[in-house]
């Protein structure tokens, strides 16, 4: 979460919004927010296997956590792209988050479908 914050601003003028979601209680979450000085929204207190299972996401019932998932949605709120990781590598990079909002907006991709058979699949829309 420290990388978000630290191009926060940068992702904010890109129109980008941050916001994290955590398992923690109340005073957990608040000493991240504190120890990594985070200013955008963490929502906290969540259950874990139910959000896990909404967002089909990992859930690791030993430490009560959900693994990293990042999920760039645009205006709309459709889905543009999502990424799931199951520990410290491959995770989304605000970088990597930045540069692929780019993308879409250079090729104006407005929104994701849900194939069932093939997975996720773009819509590209515009010239």
């Amino acid at each position: 979460m420290a990388d978000y914050q630290a191009h926060l601003e940068q992702a904010r003028a890109t129109g980008i919004s941050v916001y994290a979601i955590s398992t923690d209680p109340l005073d957990k979450a608040q000493q991240t927010v504190d120890k990594s000085g985070l200013t955008f929204p963490v929502i906290y207190g969540v259950d874990g296997p139910a959000t896990a299972a909404t967002l089909t996401c990992w859930y690791e019932e030993k430490r009560n956590i959900i693994q990293p998932a990042a999920f760039i949605i645009d205006p709309a709120r459709n889905i543009l792209n999502v990424t799931y990781t199951s520990g410290p590598i491959g995770r989304l990079q605000i970088k990597d988050a930045l540069g692929l909002v780019g993308f879409y907006a250079s090729k104006k991709i407005s929104a994701t479908t849900v194939d069932k058979d093939r997975g996720w699949t773009a819509n590209v829309t515009g010239a």
